[in-house]
């Protein structure tokens, strides 16, 4: 039996990685940064444009990357009953090591090496790798390292103590705002010690763990109420509300406590004994759960994914690269980052998904070859025709959409 899909959730991936690469292609050109470009950006925002991007598309920063790993944990645990512990992890350290690893080592000192050197730095793609802080950065699919990281975890605790799959207590409105209160307290608590946007070896975001982690894990008990099929209505308009009116109201409350320039007054608001740190956790934590649940909820109503979301981990992967690549070949034109970051932006989306649509597709057509290629030599021994016989063919082609495999932002995982 061929597992259950859900295509709504492609879709949501699928818009976040879109939101992603967009947002990165921004914060080069910001200059309270967030992205390897600030670093050597030869232009930046006016201050009043800054502070209306960060108003405006600011609050969507704090639960992308959330919504992903809720998505994982959704689809997390029918991959490794099917697969078993040791087959799971095993496909999750291809998927998702593998690319790691050759960021961290070959692709992404690369395009920072191609960056700084059209910056006039004059540094090796060794300096790069072995001195830039922090180390073993890997750009965005420090990601991918992490969600492999709970994955693996998840498999051993499993193989320890599996759990049948089953509906469990009802998730209620009271039991989805205690998971807001446990995400925020721990981001408070973590933040002590790690402030936000701090590095660590790998880049692993540790100061983001809590909410990454505990998104995870409620996908995973989210699915075992059936929630990955469907968002109970009462819930989904709930979290609707709640994340629209934080939405509304946060502009607002950040200039109320001070929040001027994004670049000069963000310290305590990145963590420590601060009560800025501790309204920023409690935000975060409202607007990755209330959002994620109201974003798959609303995503229901699309029976179909976009044809290319097929390419969205694969845009996911490239992404560094091209944006780099891109936002150095807009360096000489005289234009301001008013202009230069939505051009950056569309752009590295279209090529971004573009090269994922075309990896994806060729590595389908080569498999497709592959799988009708006996089923061809088979029925022509037997029915003597040049062609494969009909009983022959396989009945999974072409090939579905194995969710099974979704641990990460694309269609497969």
């Amino acid at each position: 039996m061929r597992p259950r899909t859900y295509p709504h959730l492609d879709t949501v991936r699928t818009a976040l990685v879109a939101w992603v690469i967009a947002g990165h292609a921004l914060l080069g050109y910001s200059a309270v940064g967030g992205w390897a470009y600030d670093e050597v950006h030869e232009v930046t925002f006016a201050p009043p444009t800054e502070l209306m991007l960060a108003a405006l598309l600011g609050p969507s920063g704090l639960f992308v990357i959330g919504t992903l790993f809720f998505v994982s944990g959704m689809l997390a645990e029918s991959s490794l009953q099917r697969h078993g512990p040791r087959g799971y992890v095993s496909a999750r350290a291809v998927r998702l090591g593998l690319p790691w690893l050759v960021s961290a080592l070959l692709v992404w000192p690369a395009a920072v090496w191609l960056a700084y050197t059209a910056d006039g730095r004059g540094v090796t793609f060794w300096w790069v790798l072995t001195h830039r802080d922090p180390l073993l950065d890997s750009g965005s699919l420090w990601f991918a390292l992490v969600l492999l990281m709970y994955c693996a975890a998840f498999a051993a605790w499993y193989a320890v103590r599996p759990v049948p799959r089953r509906e469990g207590s009802p998730l209620t409105g009271r039991r989805v705002a205690r998971v807001v209160v446990l995400i925020a307290a721990a981001s408070f608590a973590v933040r002590l010690v790690f402030p936000a946007r701090s590095g660590q070896l790998a880049d692993l975001h540790l100061w983001q763990w809590p909410q990454c982690a505990g998104m995870f894990l409620f996908g995973i008990a989210a699915a075992r109420r059936g929630w990955a099929g469907h968002v109970p209505d009462g819930i989904r308009r709930g979290c609707g509300l709640a994340a629209g009116v934080t939405l509304v109201v946060l502009p607002g409350l950040a200039l109320a406590t001070g929040l001027r320039d994004t670049a000069r007054d963000m310290g305590p608001y990145l963590g420590g004994w601060h009560w800025q740190s501790a309204c920023t956790t409690v935000v975060e934590a409202l607007l990755v759960v209330a959002g994620s649940l109201w974003l798959v909820g609303i995503a229901e109503r699309r029976e179909r994914a976009p044809r290319w979301s097929r390419g969205a981990y694969v845009a996911f992967v490239v992404q560094g690269p091209v944006l780099l690549a891109f936002a150095v070949a807009l360096r000489p034109l005289p234009a301001p980052a008013e202009l230069k970051a939505p051009v950056l932006a569309v752009g590295a989306v279209v090529v971004c998904f573009a090269l994922g649509v075309l990896v994806t597709g060729s590595g389908r057509t080569a498999r497709a070859a592959r799988d009708v290629r006996p089923h061809l030599d088979a029925g022509s021994r037997t029915s003597g025709r040049s062609g494969p016989s009909p009983s022959t063919l396989p009945a999974a082609a072409p090939f579905p959409n194995d969710q099974s495999e979704n641990a990460e932002p694309d269609r497969e995982g």
